[in-house]
């Protein structure tokens, strides 16, 4: 069942995702890159140089190795998704411009996971296992998997718009179906190893999540000046596309243990991302000096 369900259900369901991304997305929002272009460069550096690093930092204090610490930095590599788009409207953030990152960054990040992925394999590696995970065949399945959906999914959305707002709500159920699904045949794979990697993984996942969010906010209300953006920059580096890492970890890594990080992350980022969105709902969306969440 679980080799089923990640080589062959995960990828066709986040293909599906992914083509309910596109169906979400029109040529304003790439328009929107150009006409406002700081609130984007910062979102997009957060997530390609911030996250990262974070990931880094937080691999070495606590104390991970091996395939856990390698599952972790994928997670940290890939990019928003349809959660941080939800959660943007929630939280009363700029739709347009989380819309927008999503969108680009979504074409960028099939090249950079396989290069930095394969680095964080060497480098992390406790030799006890040989993972590879192979530059050209990784970026044409990431490719596959994710960028033609959403070109498809905008297709459906310039012909038929109608039909691609109805379609678009049904697939944000899906992805969430999909997510509990992999997590639970996850914790079945590993069996009585599961508490022991969810402790290890666990307070990593949770850093992971809640200082990327803490970092973009405050980087967005220091450099932008406004509070819309502010939260959308916080959810959109706050909340990774744990699908995606999981599809790599377990379908194209084949490693369970890789997928703990990813997996805790995926239940963690729901409650803080809930938790923020219902606590900046209270406030107005236009606050000036928005660093002060109280």
């Amino acid at each position: 069942m679980f080799e089923a369900m990640t080589q062959i259900g995960l990828p066709i369901a986040l293909m599906l995702i992914m083509a309910g991304v596109g169906m979400s997305l029109t040529p304003a929002d790439f328009r929107r890159v150009a006409s406002e272009p700081k609130g984007f460069f910062l979102g997009a550096s957060c997530q390609l140089l911030m996250l990262p690093l974070v990931a880094m930092a937080l691999i070495a204090i606590t104390g991970l190795s091996g395939e856990v610490a390698i599952g972790l930095f994928i997670l940290a590599l890939c990019p928003g998704g349809v959660t941080s788009n939800l959660y943007t409207y929630l939280a009363r953030g700029d739709v347009g411009l989380s819309v927008s990152l999503t969108a680009v960054l979504g074409f960028i990040t099939p090249f950079t996971i396989p290069l930095l992925g394969a680095w964080a394999i060497s480098f992390y590696g406790d030799g006890g296992k040989q993972f590879e995970l192979p530059l050209l065949s990784t970026w044409f399945k990431l490719i596959v998997i994710t960028v033609v959906p959403v070109l498809f999914g905008m297709a459906i959305r310039g012909q038929w718009p109608e039909l691609a707002k109805r379609l678009e709500s049904v697939l944000s159920i899906f992805s969430m179906l999909v997510l509990g699904l992999l997590v639970i045949s996850i914790a079945i794979n590993l069996g009585p190893q599961l508490l022991d990697f969810v402790v290890q993984a666990g307070p990593a996942a949770l850093l992971l999540n809640v200082v990327t969010m803490v970092l973009g906010y405050a980087l967005g209300s220091w450099l932008l000046h406004r509070e819309t953006q502010a939260r959308t920059v916080c959810l959109e580096v706050g909340l990774q596309n744990s699908t995606l890492a999981l599809l790599i970890t377990t379908g194209v890594l084949q490693s369970t243990e890789m997928s703990i990080a990813p997996s805790v992350y995926s239940l963690v980022m729901f409650v803080t991302a809930t938790i923020f969105a219902l606590r900046l709902r209270r406030r107005p969306a236009d606050v000036q000096g928005c660093l002060n969440v109280s």
